[in-house]
């Protein structure tokens, strides 16, 4: 009897800031795998998480949204998502059914002239509009890329995402797995920890603060005599004025971010966290190759 035959390869998603490229993998993966919020480059690195099916795995790579860099940790995030164009098997380039946005996608497109992969049109959030609109957008953008294919989903809402995989399957090459069936990311629990909770800082703070914050773990140690995880972890800003606004009166604005992110550390180590977190300045770490380096931003690592 034959054996069946299989399929793996990597896709990466891409396109402008906050078109949701991190809800649609952790909406394809089943998990919350990358952090999400309302706020643009909300991710910051490549980020690969796996999917696997009977009879194929597809390794995900979602990428920092495509900007005009204004520092070097701008330069870094552009430079993670450019790189993947002709390292993957296909590309979903994520849009908005948005006409105000189609120029700076134009302008995200511009720079697949030349690739040989696979770009994939993945025109999200229609749960927010009417079919009309859904086809005149298509139409705009078909007229400036030969996209192989296009497809409109909600990855909010989960529709029409089980298409999207059948036309991501067509794209995978016959080969190995990659990784075992129970593996969903390569990514360090550390790593993912200090993601989380700079997801609840992004949520809580006031817009102007984000952008300059940075999370580092530097103890996670499991007790020997009980289910409970020690973790202590610095939030880093750059000015000492937002230092204060991320303490918050009396340590509030501190222990909502803590709350917060206990939760969802807890679910994804499996056990119970006692979370302890403070928080220092950096002036201009965003600029900073010694501190980009230091908080895993390493350009020599792309």
């Amino acid at each position: 009897m034959a054996k069946e035959k299989f399929f793996s390869g990597f896709v990466s998603l891409v396109g402008r800031p906050n078109v949701g490229k991190s809800t649609l993998m952790n909406r394809l993966i089943g998990e919350k795998i990358a952090i999400v919020s309302p706020k643009p480059q909300t991710t910051r690195n490549r980020i690969q998480s796996i999917l696997t099916k009977d009879d194929f795995q597809v390794i995900f790579i979602d990428t920092p949204g495509i900007h005009k860099p204004k520092h070097k940790l701008g330069n870094y995030m552009v430079k993670a998502a450019e790189t993947t164009f002709n390292e993957v098997d296909a590309v979903l380039m994520l849009v908005e059914p948005d006409e105000k946005a189609f120029e700076s996608d134009a302008a995200v497109i511009e720079r697949f002239k030349g690739i040989k992969t696979p770009v994939i049109l993945v025109i999200n959030k229609i749960d927010a509009v009417d079919k009309s609109s859904i086809l005149s957008i298509t139409d705009m953008y078909r007229k400036i890329y030969g996209f192989a294919e296009i497809v409109p989903v909600s990855a909010k809402e989960g529709d029409n995402t089980d298409r999207l995989l059948e036309v991501i399957k067509k794209y995978l090459p016959e080969g190995p797995k990659y990784f075992p069936d129970d593996m969903v990311t390569d990514q360090p629990e550390r790593q993912i920890a200090s993601e989380i909770i700079r997801e609840k800082a992004l949520r809580l703070l006031q817009d102007e603060i984000p952008h300059g914050i940075a999370v580092e773990i530097y103890s996670m140690k499991k007790r020997s005599d009980k289910n409970l995880v020690d973790v202590e972890a610095t939030i880093y800003c750059e000015r000492e004025s937002h230092k204060g606004i991320i303490i918050g009166k009396q340590g509030a604005m501190l222990k909502k971010i803590g709350i917060r992110a206990r939760q969802d550390i807890s679910a994804l180590l499996g056990s119970e966290i006692n979370l302890q977190l403070w928080v220092k300045v950096k002036k201009d770490w965003r600029d900073s190759d010694f501190m980009l380096k230091n908080f895993g931003y390493d350009p020599k690592r792309i």
